[in-house]
Protein backbone atom coordinates (compact mmCIF):
# COMPACT_ATOMS: atom_id res chain seq x y z
CA UNK A 1 0.00 0.00 0.00
CA UNK A 2 1.95 2.83 -1.28
CA UNK A 3 -0.62 5.33 -0.77
CA UNK A 4 0.41 5.81 2.62
CA UNK A 5 4.49 5.15 1.93
CA UNK A 6 4.68 6.54 -0.95
CA UNK A 7 4.23 9.77 0.87
CA UNK A 8 6.71 8.28 3.22
CA UNK A 9 9.23 7.57 0.82
CA UNK A 10 10.03 10.83 -0.70
CA UNK A 11 10.51 12.20 2.27
CA UNK A 12 12.42 15.85 3.03
CA UNK A 13 14.31 16.01 6.61
CA UNK A 14 14.89 18.45 8.18
CA UNK A 15 15.85 19.38 12.46
CA UNK A 16 13.10 21.51 13.87
CA UNK A 17 13.71 21.70 17.93
CA UNK A 18 10.92 22.60 19.99
CA UNK A 19 9.07 22.82 16.32
CA UNK A 20 6.64 19.60 17.37
CA UNK A 21 4.27 20.64 20.40
CA UNK A 22 2.30 17.75 19.86
CA UNK A 23 2.19 16.09 23.30
CA UNK A 24 -1.35 15.61 24.43
CA UNK A 25 -2.39 17.36 21.26
CA UNK A 26 -6.31 16.46 21.20
CA UNK A 27 -8.14 15.15 17.61
CA UNK A 28 -10.74 17.93 18.21
CA UNK A 29 -12.37 17.38 14.60
CA UNK A 30 -12.87 21.25 15.01
CA UNK A 31 -14.37 22.23 11.74
CA UNK A 32 -12.55 25.49 11.35
CA UNK A 33 -14.63 25.98 7.92
CA UNK A 34 -18.23 25.75 7.82
CA UNK A 35 -18.22 24.55 4.21
CA UNK A 36 -15.34 21.82 3.47
CA UNK A 37 -16.53 20.61 -0.27
CA UNK A 38 -14.71 23.31 -1.75
CA UNK A 39 -12.87 26.61 -1.73
CA UNK A 40 -14.74 28.50 -4.40
CA UNK A 41 -16.82 30.71 -2.22
CA UNK A 42 -14.35 32.59 -0.94
CA UNK A 43 -12.52 34.92 -3.66
CA UNK A 44 -10.18 33.11 -5.62
CA UNK A 45 -6.48 33.91 -5.07
CA UNK A 46 -5.26 32.07 -8.39
CA UNK A 47 -6.31 33.31 -11.82
CA UNK A 48 -6.56 30.36 -14.23
CA UNK A 49 -7.41 30.44 -18.01
CA UNK A 50 -10.57 28.93 -19.33
CA UNK A 51 -9.94 25.47 -20.95
CA UNK A 52 -13.39 24.99 -21.77
CA UNK A 53 -13.62 21.37 -23.71
CA UNK A 54 -10.09 20.38 -22.66
CA UNK A 55 -9.33 17.18 -21.77
CA UNK A 56 -6.52 16.45 -19.48
CA UNK A 57 -5.52 13.66 -16.86
CA UNK A 58 -3.10 13.28 -13.88
CA UNK A 59 -1.28 9.94 -12.49
CA UNK A 60 -0.39 9.36 -9.48
CA UNK A 61 -0.29 6.19 -7.09
CA UNK A 62 -2.89 7.41 -4.58
CA UNK A 63 -6.16 5.24 -4.03
CA UNK A 64 -8.94 5.31 -1.43
CA UNK A 65 -9.90 8.09 0.46
CA UNK A 66 -6.45 10.21 -0.21
CA UNK A 67 -7.49 9.84 -4.04
CA UNK A 68 -10.88 10.48 -3.05
CA UNK A 69 -9.81 13.39 -1.67
CA UNK A 70 -7.36 14.73 -4.50
CA UNK A 71 -10.35 14.23 -7.05
CA UNK A 72 -12.19 16.94 -4.94
CA UNK A 73 -8.84 19.36 -5.73
CA UNK A 74 -9.16 18.25 -9.37
CA UNK A 75 -12.90 19.19 -9.71
CA UNK A 76 -12.66 22.62 -8.63
CA UNK A 77 -10.04 22.94 -10.99
CA UNK A 78 -13.16 21.73 -13.55
CA UNK A 79 -15.31 24.22 -12.05
CA UNK A 80 -12.88 27.48 -12.44
CA UNK A 81 -11.48 26.35 -16.10
CA UNK A 82 -14.23 24.44 -18.02
CA UNK A 83 -11.57 21.27 -18.63
CA UNK A 84 -12.43 17.79 -17.81
CA UNK A 85 -10.01 16.14 -15.69
CA UNK A 86 -10.09 12.65 -15.22
CA UNK A 87 -7.81 10.82 -12.62
CA UNK A 88 -5.12 7.71 -13.70
CA UNK A 89 -4.67 5.12 -11.25
CA UNK A 90 -0.80 4.55 -11.06
CA UNK A 91 1.18 1.42 -10.22
CA UNK A 92 4.72 2.05 -7.84
CA UNK A 93 7.07 2.65 -8.99
CA UNK A 94 5.95 5.52 -11.21
CA UNK A 95 8.36 6.04 -12.95
CA UNK A 96 8.45 2.26 -14.80
CA UNK A 97 4.40 2.88 -15.18
CA UNK A 98 5.29 6.54 -16.74
CA UNK A 99 7.94 4.48 -19.33
CA UNK A 100 5.51 2.70 -20.55
CA UNK A 101 3.13 5.11 -20.97
CA UNK A 102 4.96 7.41 -22.98
CA UNK A 103 6.41 4.43 -24.99
CA UNK A 104 2.81 3.92 -25.91
CA UNK A 105 2.18 7.16 -26.57
CA UNK A 106 -0.55 8.04 -23.95
CA UNK A 107 1.23 9.72 -21.06
CA UNK A 108 -0.92 11.40 -18.63
CA UNK A 109 -0.91 15.31 -18.68
CA UNK A 110 0.63 15.56 -15.06
CA UNK A 111 1.95 13.01 -12.81
CA UNK A 112 2.54 13.11 -9.17
CA UNK A 113 6.14 12.07 -8.62
CA UNK A 114 7.42 11.54 -5.15
CA UNK A 115 11.17 10.91 -5.38
CA UNK A 116 13.63 13.85 -6.22
CA UNK A 117 15.60 10.86 -8.04
CA UNK A 118 12.26 9.87 -10.31
CA UNK A 119 12.02 13.81 -10.95
CA UNK A 120 15.42 13.98 -11.97
CA UNK A 121 15.07 10.61 -14.34
CA UNK A 122 12.01 12.26 -15.90
CA UNK A 123 13.84 15.42 -16.54
CA UNK A 124 16.69 13.40 -18.19
CA UNK A 125 14.49 11.34 -20.43
CA UNK A 126 13.31 14.32 -21.99
CA UNK A 127 9.68 13.43 -20.04
CA UNK A 128 9.63 16.33 -17.95
CA UNK A 129 8.05 19.79 -18.78
CA UNK A 130 9.20 22.89 -17.53
CA UNK A 131 7.06 25.06 -15.29
CA UNK A 132 5.82 27.63 -16.92
CA UNK A 133 5.48 31.20 -15.58
CA UNK A 134 1.84 31.31 -14.04
CA UNK A 135 2.82 28.08 -12.11
CA UNK A 136 6.63 29.89 -10.88
CA UNK A 137 5.06 32.92 -9.59
CA UNK A 138 2.68 31.04 -7.37
CA UNK A 139 5.85 28.95 -6.31
CA UNK A 140 7.48 32.30 -5.53
CA UNK A 141 4.34 33.68 -3.60
CA UNK A 142 3.31 30.13 -1.42
CA UNK A 143 6.75 28.04 -1.38
CA UNK A 144 10.34 28.55 0.33
CA UNK A 145 13.15 27.93 -1.79
CA UNK A 146 13.80 24.95 -0.58
CA UNK A 147 10.52 23.23 -1.72
CA UNK A 148 11.33 25.40 -5.11
CA UNK A 149 14.74 23.42 -5.50
CA UNK A 150 13.70 19.82 -4.66
CA UNK A 151 11.49 20.51 -7.80
CA UNK A 152 14.48 21.54 -10.18
CA UNK A 153 16.45 19.90 -12.21
CA UNK A 154 19.94 21.37 -12.83
CA UNK A 155 18.28 24.98 -12.36
CA UNK A 156 15.31 24.42 -14.38
CA UNK A 157 11.72 24.37 -12.24
CA UNK A 158 9.85 20.82 -13.50
CA UNK A 159 7.85 20.38 -10.21
CA UNK A 160 5.55 21.43 -7.86
CA UNK A 161 5.33 20.06 -4.24
CA UNK A 162 1.36 19.59 -3.59
CA UNK A 163 1.59 17.16 -0.80
CA UNK A 164 4.23 16.38 2.59
CA UNK A 165 4.16 14.71 5.30
CA UNK A 166 6.09 14.51 8.77
CA UNK A 167 8.18 11.57 9.30
CA UNK A 168 9.24 11.53 12.38
CA UNK A 169 6.76 10.76 15.15
CA UNK A 170 6.23 7.63 17.61
CA UNK A 171 2.54 7.06 17.90
CA UNK A 172 1.33 5.27 20.59
CA UNK A 173 -1.36 3.29 22.38
CA UNK A 174 -2.60 5.61 25.61
CA UNK A 175 -3.88 3.23 27.49
CA UNK A 176 -0.68 0.88 27.02
CA UNK A 177 1.47 3.40 28.49
CA UNK A 178 -0.93 4.31 30.91
CA UNK A 179 -1.17 0.69 32.14
CA UNK A 180 3.03 0.75 32.46
CA UNK A 181 3.10 4.23 34.11
CA UNK A 182 4.88 5.13 31.14
CA UNK A 183 5.57 8.92 29.94
CA UNK A 184 6.72 10.26 26.39
CA UNK A 185 10.08 10.23 25.70
CA UNK A 186 12.27 12.86 24.32
CA UNK A 187 16.07 11.36 23.60
CA UNK A 188 16.93 7.62 22.53
CA UNK A 189 17.97 6.90 25.89
CA UNK A 190 14.44 7.72 27.33
CA UNK A 191 13.12 5.72 24.51
CA UNK A 192 15.03 2.65 25.28
CA UNK A 193 14.18 2.92 28.76
CA UNK A 194 10.13 3.72 27.60
CA UNK A 195 10.57 0.57 26.17
CA UNK A 196 11.43 -1.48 28.70
CA UNK A 197 9.34 -0.16 30.93
CA UNK A 198 6.34 -1.33 28.77
CA UNK A 199 7.68 -4.78 28.20
CA UNK A 200 7.69 -5.16 32.26
CA UNK A 201 3.93 -4.55 31.93
CA UNK A 202 3.29 -7.34 29.79
CA UNK A 203 3.08 -5.63 26.38
CA UNK A 204 5.58 -5.49 23.21
CA UNK A 205 6.53 -2.02 23.13
CA UNK A 206 7.38 -0.96 19.41
CA UNK A 207 5.99 -2.13 16.39
CA UNK A 208 8.11 -2.30 13.26
CA UNK A 209 6.71 -2.77 9.76
CA UNK A 210 9.89 -4.22 8.25
CA UNK A 211 8.23 -6.07 5.50
CA UNK A 212 8.68 -2.86 3.78
CA UNK A 213 12.12 -2.04 3.46
CA UNK A 214 11.49 1.42 3.10
CA UNK A 215 10.35 1.66 7.00
CA UNK A 216 14.12 0.60 7.93
CA UNK A 217 15.35 3.46 5.84
CA UNK A 218 13.51 5.74 7.87
CA UNK A 219 14.47 4.45 10.90
CA UNK A 220 18.00 5.05 9.91
CA UNK A 221 17.98 8.29 8.98
CA UNK A 222 16.01 9.26 11.66
CA UNK A 223 18.90 7.95 13.65
CA UNK A 224 21.63 9.40 11.21
CA UNK A 225 20.27 13.08 10.81
CA UNK A 226 20.12 13.67 14.84
CA UNK A 227 23.62 11.73 15.47
CA UNK A 228 25.86 12.43 12.75
CA UNK A 229 24.60 16.30 11.61
CA UNK A 230 23.58 17.89 8.47
CA UNK A 231 26.42 18.35 7.04
CA UNK A 232 27.42 14.31 7.23
CA UNK A 233 24.00 13.64 6.24
CA UNK A 234 24.20 15.74 3.06
CA UNK A 235 27.61 13.83 2.40
CA UNK A 236 26.26 10.47 2.65
CA UNK A 237 23.34 11.18 0.62
CA UNK A 238 25.22 12.47 -2.00
CA UNK A 239 27.63 9.41 -1.67
CA UNK A 240 30.81 11.94 -0.71
CA UNK A 241 31.59 9.76 2.00
CA UNK A 242 31.09 6.29 2.20
CA UNK A 243 28.69 4.01 3.73
CA UNK A 244 31.24 2.64 5.60
CA UNK A 245 32.43 5.61 7.38
CA UNK A 246 32.55 6.04 11.06
CA UNK A 247 29.36 8.10 11.28
CA UNK A 248 26.99 5.22 9.91
CA UNK A 249 29.09 2.23 12.49
CA UNK A 250 27.64 4.91 15.08
CA UNK A 251 24.09 5.35 13.58
CA UNK A 252 23.42 1.68 12.97
CA UNK A 253 25.19 1.01 16.37
CA UNK A 254 22.33 3.17 17.89
CA UNK A 255 19.68 1.13 15.46
CA UNK A 256 20.79 -2.18 17.07
CA UNK A 257 20.08 -0.54 20.09
CA UNK A 258 16.66 -1.45 19.55
CA UNK A 259 16.92 -4.09 16.59
CA UNK A 260 19.40 -6.12 18.95
CA UNK A 261 16.86 -6.83 21.52
CA UNK A 262 13.72 -8.99 19.95
CA UNK A 263 11.87 -9.14 23.00
CA UNK A 264 11.09 -5.36 22.18
CA UNK A 265 9.98 -5.36 18.69
CA UNK A 266 6.15 -7.34 18.22
CA UNK A 267 6.89 -10.66 16.75
CA UNK A 268 10.74 -10.37 17.41
CA UNK A 269 12.89 -10.20 13.73
CA UNK A 270 10.87 -12.76 12.34
CA UNK A 271 7.13 -11.08 13.00
CA UNK A 272 8.48 -7.94 11.75
CA UNK A 273 10.02 -8.63 8.27
CA UNK A 274 6.82 -10.57 7.76
CA UNK A 275 4.65 -7.09 9.27
CA UNK A 276 4.02 -4.74 6.58
CA UNK A 277 3.44 -1.26 7.46
CA UNK A 278 -0.46 -1.11 7.43
CA UNK A 279 -0.36 -3.92 9.72
CA UNK A 280 2.38 -2.82 11.85
CA UNK A 281 0.13 0.84 12.92
CA UNK A 282 -3.53 -1.54 13.25
CA UNK A 283 -1.44 -4.38 15.32
CA UNK A 284 -0.43 -1.28 17.60
CA UNK A 285 -3.94 0.55 18.05
CA UNK A 286 -6.66 -3.20 18.11
CA UNK A 287 -6.55 -5.73 21.07
CA UNK A 288 -8.04 -3.85 24.12
CA UNK A 289 -5.24 -2.95 26.94
CA UNK A 290 -3.22 -6.10 25.19
CA UNK A 291 -2.20 -4.56 21.95
CA UNK A 292 0.60 -6.60 19.69
CA UNK A 293 2.59 -3.39 20.45
CA UNK A 294 2.50 -0.06 22.54
CA UNK A 295 4.21 2.02 20.14
CA UNK A 296 4.94 2.65 15.85
CA UNK A 297 7.28 5.10 14.37
CA UNK A 298 6.08 6.42 10.94
CA UNK A 299 4.53 9.95 9.45
CA UNK A 300 1.29 11.85 10.10
CA UNK A 301 -0.17 9.31 7.14
CA UNK A 302 0.02 6.63 10.00
CA UNK A 303 -3.44 8.60 10.68
CA UNK A 304 -5.14 6.71 7.94
CA UNK A 305 -4.43 3.31 9.20
CA UNK A 306 -5.44 4.26 12.65
CA UNK A 307 -8.79 5.35 11.24
CA UNK A 308 -9.40 1.73 10.01
CA UNK A 309 -9.42 0.72 13.99
CA UNK A 310 -11.57 2.16 16.74
CA UNK A 311 -8.89 4.25 18.16
CA UNK A 312 -9.74 8.02 17.95
CA UNK A 313 -6.03 9.74 17.32
CA UNK A 314 -6.01 12.76 20.11
CA UNK A 315 -7.52 10.26 22.99
CA UNK A 316 -6.96 6.57 22.11
CA UNK A 317 -3.87 7.42 20.03
CA UNK A 318 -1.49 9.90 20.92
CA UNK A 319 2.37 10.75 18.90
CA UNK A 320 5.90 12.24 19.93
CA UNK A 321 8.81 13.39 18.05
CA UNK A 322 10.77 11.19 17.17
CA UNK A 323 13.58 10.84 19.84
CA UNK A 324 16.56 12.93 19.97
CA UNK A 325 20.19 10.96 19.13
CA UNK A 326 22.21 13.59 19.08
CA UNK A 327 21.56 17.68 20.03
CA UNK A 328 18.70 18.22 18.08
CA UNK A 329 15.70 15.54 17.09
CA UNK A 330 15.34 14.86 13.82
CA UNK A 331 12.19 15.80 11.59
CA UNK A 332 11.16 13.88 8.38
CA UNK A 333 8.37 14.99 5.78
CA UNK A 334 7.40 13.33 2.88
CA UNK A 335 6.12 15.25 -0.76
CA UNK A 336 4.44 14.28 -3.89
CA UNK A 337 5.20 16.88 -6.71
CA UNK A 338 3.71 17.36 -9.74
CA UNK A 339 5.05 17.28 -13.12
CA UNK A 340 3.87 18.06 -16.19
CA UNK A 341 4.77 15.64 -19.40
CA UNK A 342 2.71 17.34 -21.79
CA UNK A 343 3.09 20.78 -23.61
CA UNK A 344 -0.16 23.03 -23.54
CA UNK A 345 -1.83 25.75 -21.43
CA UNK A 346 -3.82 22.84 -19.57
CA UNK A 347 -1.04 21.09 -18.09
CA UNK A 348 0.85 24.12 -17.08
CA UNK A 349 -2.68 25.49 -15.56
CA UNK A 350 -3.35 22.46 -13.48
CA UNK A 351 0.31 22.67 -12.23
CA UNK A 352 -0.38 26.72 -11.34
CA UNK A 353 -3.47 25.11 -9.61
CA UNK A 354 -1.48 22.72 -7.67
CA UNK A 355 0.58 25.04 -7.03
CA UNK A 356 -2.05 27.36 -5.46
CA UNK A 357 -3.47 28.03 -1.79
CA UNK A 358 -7.00 27.17 -3.41
CA UNK A 359 -5.93 24.07 -4.23
CA UNK A 360 -4.59 22.99 -1.22
CA UNK A 361 -7.22 24.29 1.53
CA UNK A 362 -9.25 21.96 -0.28
CA UNK A 363 -7.00 18.94 0.24
CA UNK A 364 -6.67 20.31 3.55
CA UNK A 365 -10.13 20.17 4.78
CA UNK A 366 -10.58 16.61 4.13
CA UNK A 367 -7.79 15.90 6.57
CA UNK A 368 -4.97 13.11 6.07
CA UNK A 369 -2.50 16.06 4.42
CA UNK A 370 0.09 18.15 4.88
CA UNK A 371 0.97 20.85 2.64
CA UNK A 372 4.58 22.61 2.00
CA UNK A 373 2.01 25.83 0.81
CA UNK A 374 3.23 28.27 3.34
CA UNK A 375 0.36 30.61 2.25
CA UNK A 376 -2.17 27.91 3.56
CA UNK A 377 -4.03 29.04 6.41
CA UNK A 378 -3.48 26.63 9.34
CA UNK A 379 -7.04 27.13 10.47
CA UNK A 380 -7.58 24.65 7.11
CA UNK A 381 -6.65 21.74 8.99
CA UNK A 382 -9.31 19.13 10.71
CA UNK A 383 -7.92 18.93 14.04
CA UNK A 384 -5.09 20.15 16.00
CA UNK A 385 -2.72 17.60 15.44
CA UNK A 386 -2.51 18.27 11.76
CA UNK A 387 -2.49 21.93 12.22
CA UNK A 388 0.53 21.28 14.36
CA UNK A 389 2.54 18.83 12.45
CA UNK A 390 1.77 21.42 9.35
CA UNK A 391 2.98 24.46 11.16
CA UNK A 392 6.21 22.51 11.83
CA UNK A 393 6.70 21.75 8.65
CA UNK A 394 6.76 25.45 7.67
CA UNK A 395 8.02 26.62 10.28
CA UNK A 396 11.39 24.38 9.12
CA UNK A 397 11.39 26.98 5.90
CA UNK A 398 14.70 26.10 4.27
CA UNK A 399 16.42 23.43 6.92
CA UNK A 400 14.25 20.93 4.73
CA UNK A 401 16.68 18.38 3.51
CA UNK A 402 15.66 15.58 1.23
CA UNK A 403 15.37 12.05 2.19
CA UNK A 404 18.76 9.90 1.83
CA UNK A 405 17.15 6.86 0.09
CA UNK A 406 15.13 8.70 -2.21
CA UNK A 407 18.08 10.82 -3.15
CA UNK A 408 19.69 7.86 -4.19
CA UNK A 409 19.66 5.84 -7.75
CA UNK A 410 15.97 3.67 -7.66
CA UNK A 411 18.18 0.62 -7.53
CA UNK A 412 19.90 1.30 -4.40
CA UNK A 413 17.51 3.42 -2.38
CA UNK A 414 14.07 2.35 -3.81
CA UNK A 415 13.57 -0.90 -5.03
CA UNK A 416 12.02 -4.04 -2.86
CA UNK A 417 14.43 -6.72 -2.19
CA UNK A 418 17.33 -5.03 -3.12
CA UNK A 419 20.16 -2.28 -2.33
CA UNK A 420 19.27 -0.59 0.39
CA UNK A 421 15.93 -2.02 1.91
CA UNK A 422 16.71 -5.32 1.61
CA UNK A 423 20.34 -4.78 3.22
CA UNK A 424 18.63 -3.11 6.42
CA UNK A 425 15.89 -5.92 6.58
CA UNK A 426 19.30 -7.99 6.71
CA UNK A 427 20.43 -6.03 9.30
CA UNK A 428 17.23 -6.23 11.29
CA UNK A 429 17.65 -10.02 11.01
CA UNK A 430 21.17 -9.82 12.37
CA UNK A 431 21.77 -6.33 14.20
CA UNK A 432 25.20 -7.55 15.17
CA UNK A 433 26.81 -7.46 11.89
CA UNK A 434 27.35 -3.60 11.23
CA UNK A 435 30.47 -3.89 9.87
CA UNK A 436 28.88 -6.15 7.14
CA UNK A 437 26.13 -4.10 6.71
CA UNK A 438 28.35 -1.30 5.93
CA UNK A 439 30.53 -3.00 3.51
CA UNK A 440 27.07 -4.35 1.50
CA UNK A 441 25.71 -1.02 1.86
CA UNK A 442 28.59 0.70 -0.04
CA UNK A 443 29.07 -2.09 -2.42
CA UNK A 444 25.56 -1.68 -3.37
CA UNK A 445 25.63 2.31 -3.27
CA UNK A 446 28.86 2.90 -4.94
CA UNK A 447 27.36 0.32 -8.05
CA UNK A 448 24.34 2.45 -8.24
CA UNK A 449 25.76 5.58 -8.39
CA UNK A 450 28.23 4.68 -10.78
CA UNK A 451 25.62 3.76 -13.31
Amino acid sequence: MRTTHRIGRAAAVFTAVGALALTGCSDDGGKDEPDKASGSEASPSVALPKLNGEKLSVAAVWTGAEQANFVKVLKEFEKRTGATVTFVPAQDPIVNFLGTKIAGGQPPDVAMIPQVGAIKQAAEKKWAKPVGPEAKEQLAKNYSKVWQDLGSVDGTQYGVYFKAANKSLVWYNTKAFENAGASEPKTWKDFLATAETVSASGVTPVSVGGADGWTLTDWFENIYLSQAGPEKYDQLAQHKIKWTDGSVKDALTTLAQLFGKPSLIAGGADGALQTEFPASVTQTFTGGDTPKAAMVFEGDFVGVNIAQTKAKIGTDAKVFPFPAVGPEAPVVTGGDAAVALKDGKGAQALLTWLASADAAKIMAEQGGFISPNKSLDAAAYPNEVQRTMAKALITAGDAVRFDMSDQAPQSFGGTPGKGEWKILQDFLKNPKDIAGTQTKLESDAAKAYKS
